[in-house]
C-alpha cells in the first residue's frame, strides 16, 4: 500500500491527486490510498467534526477525474465518523474489491483514528496514573490493560467487523 495524506484543497484538490498520482505512476507497485484529512489533527469527539472528513470523501467519492486508489478517512474522525458514512453509503464491510476506480464497495478503505483514540485511550492512563501515581506502565497493571482494550476495541471493531 502507497498512502499519502491529503488535505482538503477545494478545487485544486482533484488536480493536486492526479498530479501526484502521474509522478507515482512510474514506481507504483501496490494499491494507493488516499487519507483525507477533513480535519487535520483534531481529535474532536462530536458529531460535527467527523462531518467535515464525511463531506470531503463524499465530494472525493463522486469525483469522476480522480485518479485510483482507495479513501481512508482521517482528521475529525471519532465515535460518529462510521455511523455518518452508513447514513451515506460509504461504509462498506463485506466485500473487497480489486479495482477502486470502478467500484463504490471500495471507496472507503479505512478510517485513522489518530488523535481521537489517543483521547480515549489517555483516559485509561490518566486513571491508572492518578491511582497509582507518576509513572506507572499499564503492562504492570492488567485491568487498566484491560479496559484500554476494550476502548480500543469498541472503536475499530466495527470497521474490523469484530
Amino acid at each position: 500500500m502507497s498512502p499519502v495524506s491529503l488535505p482538503n484543497g477545494g478545487d485544486s484538490t482533484i488536480p493536486s491527486m492526479n498530479e501526484m498520482f502521474s509522478i507515482m505512476t512510474p514506481n507504483l507497485q501496490c494499491f494507493n490510498l488516499w487519507q483525507l484529512d477533513g480535519r487535520p489533527m483534531s481529535g474532536d469527539i462530536g458529531r460535527g467534526a467527523t462531518k467535515e472528513t464525511i463531506a470531503f470523501a463524499i465530494e472525493l467519492a463522486k469525483a469522476k477525474n480522480r485518479p485510483p486508489g482507495f479513501l481512508q478517512l482521517a482528521g475529525g474522525t471519532n465515535a460518529h465518523t462510521i455511523d455518518g458514512l452508513r447514513k451515506k453509503g460509504l461504509f462498506q464491510t463485506t466485500s473487497i474489491v480489486v479495482d477502486s476506480s470502478n467500484s463504490p464497495d471500495a471507496l472507503i478503505g479505512g478510517i485513522a483514528y489518530g488523535g481521537y483514540a489517543r483521547k480515549i485511550v489517555g483516559r485509561v492512563l490518566r486513571s491508572m496514573q492518578s491511582e497509582y501515581g507518576g509513572a506507572a506502565r499499564i503492562e504492570d497493571h492488567p485491568q487498566h490493560l484491560l479496559m484500554a482494550l476494550k476502548e480500543a476495541l469498541a472503536l475499530v471493531g466495527p470497521v474490523k467487523c469484530l
